[in-house]
């Protein structure tokens, strides 16, 4: 059975199966990225853009902002959980990710 992605509520959720999931409101820790110039970044999601599947995992695009140093980036391809036997598996926002690159 699919599953059925969305981002809704202009940028603020993105909700799998009718549900909403994922809020803008989390702070997502990005290390071993060029997202600014903090050695982890920790990024408060501001709006997501888009919503889409790599494999297994639900991945997101959208803007942050690092709550250190005040940079403001686009990045895609944020992980934020998995579909694992037809139901949604969320990440924890404090597991460290190591991509997330902005868009420039």
């Amino acid at each position: 059975m699919p599953t059925e992605l969305r981002v809704l509520d202009d940028g603020a959720w993105v909700s799998v199966d009718n549900e909403r999931r994922v809020p803008t409101s989390d702070v997502w820790r990005f290390a071993a990225t060029d997202f600014c110039a903090c050695a982890t970044a920790f990024v408060l999601l501001e709006a997501f853009t888009d919503v889409g599947v790599q494999g297994c995992e639900v991945t997101v695009d959208g803007v942050g902002r690092c709550v250190d140093c005040g940079e403001k980036h686009a990045f895609s391809g944020l992980g934020v959980g998995r579909v694992l036997e037809g139901s949604f598996r969320p990440y924890p926002p404090d597991g460290v990710r190591a991509g997330s690159e902005p868009t420039v």
